[in-house]
């Protein structure tokens, strides 16, 4: 659920830039537990997207965040149009891993489980830069890139257990307090790995 005025949303262009702002992260709930999201709660998310595209001048974290949009309605089977391979992703390629890190914590609602898209490729191309750049907010005191970091480090392989991500985490969220940014992502991570583990026991157990 978005929210509990939801069905006030729709004639409410703050609301509904409030919701564009947070982005794909609005329906995180019903993406993480694969149910589809209450109607209200979807035509709500679906005007968003409708109402705020972006534009020729709009910058690539813009575009990238709308396409994430588009592929959560595409994910959860609304009406709309297949988001297709994504937007161009070249710029993030040679960013080196501090100005990599800070691009992708903009970007981290689109670290769900099972992302296709060129931003999660590179992101999963380069592990061990995005660890760097976890441990380098920690130390900076950045929380909120620092949970986005560790939103993107959930979802990708290699990463290196000397990082300590769990604790990592806990760490994250508690030195933020109450910043619900940080909480979303550090949630989403926690959650994405949790059940990544029980998945994996499954496996395991069939073998």
């Amino acid at each position: 659920m978005v929210g509990g005025t939801v069905g006030t949303l729709a004639d409410d262009q703050l609301g509904l830039a409030a919701v564009r702002v947070l982005g794909a992260d609005v329906l995180l709930p019903s993406v993480l537990t694969r149910r589809r999201p209450l109607p209200d709660d979807l035509a709500v998310f679906q005007r968003a997207v409708l109402t705020f595209a972006p534009g020729a001048t709009s910058s690539e974290t813009t575009v990238w965040s709308h396409w994430g949009m588009t592929q959560t309605l595409h994910r959860l089977d609304a009406p709309a149009t297949g988001p297709g391979a994504g937007p161009d992703a070249s710029w993030l390629e040679a960013l080196e891993w501090p100005k990599l890190t800070h691009q992708l914590s903009i970007l981290a609602a689109l670290a769900v489980p099972g992302a296709d898209s060129a931003v999660a490729q590179v992101a999963a191309d380069r592990p061990v830069d995005v660890a760097r750049g976890f441990v380098r907010a920690v130390r900076r005191r950045d929380w909120l890139q620092a949970a986005g970091a560790g939103r993107w480090l959930s979802v990708i392989d290699g990463v290196p257990e000397t990082l300590g991500l769990d604790t990592g985490l806990e760490f994250v969220a508690q030195m933020a307090g109450a910043d619900a940014r940080v909480g979303l992502h550090v949630h989403a991570a926690q959650h994405i790995r949790a059940e990544s583990a029980v998945n994996a026991v499954s496996a395991g157990g069939r073998g």
